[in-house]
This record gives C-alpha cells, sequence and structure tokens, in this order.
C-alpha cells in the first residue's frame, strides 16, 4: 500500500483525541509494555541497525553520523530505561495552575493540556523514534516521526514493538506514526498540513534545520546547531578547567552538547593551556588556535572566524586567549548559536555575571557542557533542545509538549 502523509495525519489527528483522553495509569501502563517489548525484541532491533550501519558505511557516513546511528545492547537497554524515566515523571496534564479569585466572585486558573499532533523530523538516531513517542504519548499527544533514509531499517523495527503494544491494548496506533518513506517530497506534503499538526521538531544538521524552517506552515521549533562556549576565567580552578574541557570535548564529541570553542583569559593562559594541550594530545584532538595560543600546541592550525562558527561535531575545537571577562562575553555573543555556554570560576561575581550576560537556552558554572541533555537536567527524555525563544527553550521534556487553556468556575455571574 503506497503511503499518503495527507491520510496519516488525519488519522493521527483523531488518534489524538484518545491519547489525550489516557489517565496517568493508562498512559504509563502503556509506555512500560513498550519498554519490555523493546527490550524483548532486543535482537531484532539489532540486526535491522546492522543494516543501516552497512549501509551508512557503503555511501561513506562520517564517523560522527556513524557513531549516532549505532546500536548496542547497552543502548537498547538505556532507550527502554529512559521509558521507564519517563514514566516515572509526574504527569503534566490536567494540572490547574495559578488559580485566583477576581473581584466579582469568578475563579480563574490555567490547565495544562496537550498540543495535539507533533511531527518529528530528524536524521540518524533511532533513539529519537522510540524515546520520541514515549514522551509524546506521556504529554497525551499523538507523534509523526520521520526519520533518515539512514535509519530506515532501526526506525521500522523500533515502529513494530510500538505499534503491537498500542495494539494490544485495544488503542488506535496513529497516535504513533513512524512514516516508512524517507523521500524529500515527503517532508514537503508534512509540513503542509497545517490542519492536521500542531508544531514540527526537527532534529539534525543545519541543513536540514533550515529547510523545515523555510518550507513549514506549520510552527517549528529550532535548533540549528550547537556552537557551545567553555570559558575559563583568571579565577579559574585548574583541575576543574581541565576536567572540563576533556569531558565537554571528548567524551561523546558527536553530541550537540559537546565543546567546540574554549576561551582562555589572558592571565591565566600561561598556566593553562601547557595542561591542555597535554590533556588534549593522547584524544587527538585536532586545534584551530589563535595567534596567543597557537604555540602551546602541536601541529595547530590558526583560527578563523569561520572556525569561531563552527559545529565540529567531532574531536575537534577552536581556542582563544581573550584579554578581559567583557571579552569573553563579547565573543560568546558574537559567535553563540543559543545552545550551551560554560564558565570556569571561583568568582561568584563573575559567575553571576556571566549567567545574568548571556542568554543561551542553557547556562553552566563549573560544570561540563554534556550535562545540557534533558535527562541530565530532571527532565527525563528529551524530544529535542530548542534554540528559538518561543514556548520552550533549552532541552524540551514534557511541559514543553503541552500548552495552556484557561479555566474559569463561576456561580451564575453575567457581564454588565
Amino acid at each position: 500500500m503506497t503511503f499518503n502523509i495527507e491520510t496519516s495525519a488525519k488519522q493521527a489527528r483523531i488518534a489524538a483525541r484518545q491519547v489525550a483522553q489516557l489517565n496517568t495509569n493508562e498512559k504509563n501502563q502503556l509506555l512500560l509494555k513498550i519498554a519490555s517489548s523493546i527490550e524483548n525484541n532486543s535482537d531484532a532491533i539489532l540486526k535491522a541497525n546492522n543494516k543501516d550501519i552497512d549501509a551508512g558505511k557503503a555511501k561513506g557516513l562520517s564517523e560522527s553520523m556513524l557513531d549516532r546511528l549505532l546500536l548496542t545492547p547497552q543502548r537498547i537497554a538505556d532507550i527502554a530505561h529512559a521509558i521507564k524515566e519517563i514514566i516515572a515523571l509526574a504527569d503534566p496534564i490536567g494540572e490547574v495552575a495559578n488559580l485566583i479569585l477576581r473581584p466579582n466572585g469568578l475563579q480563574v486558573g490555567k490547565m495544562r493540556i496537550p498540543l495535539g499532533v507533533i511531527a518529528m523530523i530528524y536524521e540518524a538516531r533511532p533513539n529519537v523514534t522510540a524515546e520520541s513517542a514515549a514522551l509524546c504519548i506521556k504529554s497525551g499527544n499523538a507523534v509523526i516521526l520521520r526519520g533518515g533514509s539512514e535509519a530506515i531499517h532501526s526506525n521500522l523495527a523500533l515502529a513494530e514493538c510500538l505499534h503491537q503494544v498500542i495494539k494490544d491494548q485495544g488503542l488506535d496506533p496513529n497516535m504513533v506514526t513512524v512514516i516508512p518513506d524517507t523521500s524529500r517530497e515527503v517532508i514537503e506534503k508534512l509540513l503542509k498540513q497545517r490542519e492536521s499538526i500542531d508544531l514540527v521538531i526537527p532534529r539534525g544538521g543545519e541543513g536540514l534545520i533550515r529547510y523545515v524552517t523555510e518550507h513549514s506552515q506549520i510552527p517549528v521549533i529550532q535548533h540549528f546547531k550547537g556552537v557551545c562556549h567553555l570559558f575559563i576565567d583568571k579565577y579559574a580552578d585548574l583541575d576543574k578547567a581541565i576536567n572540563i574541557l576533556v569531558n565537554g570535548k571528548t567524551q561523546r564529541p558527536s553530541a550537540c552538547n559537546s565543546l567546540e570553542t574554549l576561551l582562555v583569559h589572558q592571565s591565566f593562559a600561561d598556566k593553562f593551556l601547557p595542561l591542555a594541550a597535554k590533556a588534549l594530545l593522547p584524544k587527538q584532538v585536532k586545534v584551530h588556535a589563535c595567534q596567543q595560543s597557537i604555540n602551546y600546541f602541536d601541529n595547530a592550525i590558526l583560527a578563523t572566524n569561520d572556525d569561531y562558527h563552527a559545529e565540529y561535531l567531532n574531536q575537534e575545537i577552536a581556542i582563544k586567549v581573550v584579554e578581559s571577562f567583557d571579552a569573553a562575553i563579547n565573543h560568546i555573543n558574537e559567535f553563540t548559536s543559543d545552545h550551551t555556554e560554560v564558565i570556569v570560576s571561583q568568582d561568584t561575581s563573575r559567575t553571576q555575571a556571566f549567567i545574568k550576560q548571556i542568554n543561551s537556552s542553557v547556562v553552566m558554572v563549573n560544570a561540563s557542557s554534556r550535562f545540557s541533555d534533558g535527562g541530565q537536567l530532571g527532565l527525563g527524555s528529551e524530544i529535542g533542545i530548542s534554540t528559538s525563544k518561543l514556548h520552550a527553550y533549552g532541552p524540551m521534556g514534557l511541559s514543553s509538549l503541552t500548552t495552556e487553556k484557561f479555566v474559569v468556575y463561576g456561580d451564575g455571574q453575567v457581564r454588565d
């Protein structure tokens, strides 16, 4: 049967009404069975993922892309665990906040409700398929998932687990739609379904995000790239600074919350940079350094403005020595992608100034940028990271997939 996105979007709209009416226990039981199904079908999912990995290697995908694509027994267990963490989260739906009494006796509050139908367009990362579906179910939404061609076998194997459980529970399987068509044309049609879809969340490279933003007739949550900065202040603790640099850059460089630019206060450079060079060398980090820092690193390349805009997603970093705290702030504000910025300093007044003057979606003090993640920040799994200053900014968890409606309680009042 030929896949029709318009029909699927309409069916998702109908299914959204059903999932919105599920109570917390029903949603949690459904998610628990989905997590178990994924664990029990690990071999089939890995077999499908092997097809994607083989095809990706044949296509010449980068190591960072292959890492995003790869599933292992541990990563499948992590997907199931992430779903169980979502189960443990408080259900935001139906919560009434800020109930106030008006002079005329009306009680006015705001109730949290689902958005409706969410479309996800993403590349690689097959875990997104299961975790996004779980987040949407828990928040009472239907979801349409369009993964990239590089992960199609993995995504369809996960979809089979999801749909079997949903059907077994007597529910509408259209609450989760995994699009089997990986053509660009299906994205174009998907982005026109404004009567059925409430929000589009793209996850992937900058080219994909820009394409979706330019072609969508539906509101889009944007996350163009993660150019994450680490500023080593002149009042930094040396050991903390080295550990945060190495972890932020090398622990998983393919992640969008890995460090891409290192700024070092000139008063601290002679003390810090030799140790930084020594720490990065065994990790084989390619360094793009400014004129003041280049001599500290073997085989470093002179950095350009393009390097300070770059999201490397690899063992690669841009380094710049800055003359002052203000110069660091100005550099970040010029080159930021509004993702995550970190300061290492023992001076509380300077860390507070950093927090006030930097308005990226996550600002961190004396901690690795790798904590800029929904799970690490207590949201459970995240459906994405928003660098758009809309209703959601930063890692998006359950509450970001909801909106609010006014609820008014009266006792016969009429307006004069």
